[in-house]
């Protein structure tokens, strides 16, 4: 029976809290605030630092995505 182990490149990649606050255009500051909230995407700790699947990323923006254009999003 063969085994394959899956290579680095099958790993999702992750991002940094630098690079999130990059692409979403908000300050890291803010994503502290909103991890604090319980209201930002789900982090993973790599030792001291926070990373970022972007599948939770992702997960975490259709969330707050607005149901029509010019409704706001559910229990806001």
């Amino acid at each position: 029976m063969e085994t394959t182990t899956p290579t680095t490149s099958a790993l999702e990649p992750l991002i940094s809290l630098e690079e999130l606050s990059d692409y979403l255009h908000v300050p890291v500051k803010t994503l502290y605030d909103w991890r604090t909230a319980g209201r930002g995407p789900r982090a993973v700790h790599v030792g001291r630092q926070l990373r970022f699947f972007l599948s939770d990323v992702h997960a975490w923006l259709a969330q707050q995505r607005e149901p029509e254009p010019g409704r706001g999003t559910p229990g806001r």
